[in-house]
């Protein structure tokens, strides 16, 4: 999981960077999803020879609407957001996901909030905390904080005194990073659902970035008439394209999977506050970016908040575990006796 993270700082800088240089936010989600196609594409010939066969039309519905949240929507939303602001206010987003995804399924009942037990009083304070976080990094900036002399990489991240532009594209940025965690908790709503009707992981990963990558390219190609920006040099692009199909879906998707197999579905979220951290630091010394003491404090918040959340889900599944145990062993008991 610390590898993963930090597969996902580098794909945050070099995301920035080639957002920046002015690369369209649909031609790398395009081109991204196309090569994440081919990189998990063996994997489904090799391990899931014969799930092909149970695909209809029903599977291919469910595999469109994953695609449509979990690609179009989610991704394009945050790459937008990610360029009108920084990959350090963005990469707080991402640990709202977990929360976001938790207070939709309260909403649509297939979570329940027991406001009377710990567990449930933790998840609810870990929300609270998580949301009055980000809103101190979006709304509170505070004092400088000089960490460190110069940034490394001479890039030109100078940033101007706030005005009426900036403050625009940061709210702007703010309303497409709500958006994108909206979709990603959608999308895993989508995904147990799929899931049930389409027990795959490789063949759906692939078809969903198939069909990403085509509603991608349409949309792409109404925003923008012009061939030249879908071209692809040898350059940082290139890099970003390749290095974001490959490591940030193909090898981050078997070392999640493999991780979820042997510590459960609550562990791999506890290490998202760390890309918070790595991201914070490294987008401050590569690019220059400015460290607020807000920012510092809502990230905090953010941390604390999502960890308390965790503790209360992980909580509430070892009681409900512990109880079908008692459960099955109570009527086995009377299985014995009636015997």
């Amino acid at each position: 999981m610390v590898l993963v993270q930090v597969f996902t700082v580098a794909m945050l800088l070099l995301s920035k960077l080639a957002l920046n240089t002015g690369m369209r936010p649909f031609v790398l989600i395009v081109y991204r999803n196309l090569i994440a196609a081919a990189a998990v594409a063996p994997l489904a010939l090799i391990f899931e020879r014969e799930m092909w066969k149970k695909l209809n039309l029903v599977v291919g519905g469910w595999i469109l609407l994953n695609a449509t949240f979990g690609v179009v929507l989610a991704m394009g939303l945050y790459y937008y957001g990610l360029q009108a602001t920084s990959a350090t206010y963005s990469a707080n987003f991402l640990n709202l996901i977990p929360i976001v995804t938790f207070v939709i399924a309260v909403v649509l009942r297939s979570e329940k909030l027991a406001l009377g037990k710990w567990p449930g009083k933790m998840k609810l304070l870990g929300a609270l905390l998580c949301v009055g976080g980000t809103m101190v990094v979006s709304l509170i900036k505070g004092r400088l904080l000089h960490l460190w002399p110069a940034h490394l990489l001479k890039y030109s991240h100078t940033q101007p005194p706030v005005s009426a532009t900036g403050v625009h594209r940061m709210v702007a940025g703010t309303l497409f990073l709500c958006g994108s965690c909206l979709s990603y908790a959608l999308w895993f709503i989508v995904q147990v659902r799929l899931a049930k009707v389409f027990p795959s992981r490789y063949w759906a990963t692939m078809l969903t970035c198939l069909l990403g990558s085509l509603q991608s390219f349409v949309i792409g190609i109404l925003l923008s008439h012009d061939r030249d920006e879908w071209k692809l040099n040898w350059d940082l692009q290139l890099l970003t394209v390749v290095y974001s199909g490959v490591f940030n879906t193909g090898i981050t998707f078997v070392l999640i999977s493999w991780v979820i197999s042997r510590r459960g579905p609550i562990y791999p979220p506890m290490f998202n506050s760390l890309s918070l951290i790595i991201t914070t630091i490294m987008d401050s010394v590569l690019l220059g970016t400015n460290i607020y003491l807000g920012s510092v404090l809502g990230t905090l918040l953010v941390i604390v908040g999502l960890y308390a959340f965790l503790w209360g889900k992980g909580k509430e599944l070892q009681l409900a575990a512990a109880a079908k145990k008692q459960e099955a062993q109570q009527r086995r008991q009377g299985g014995d006796e009636m015997a």
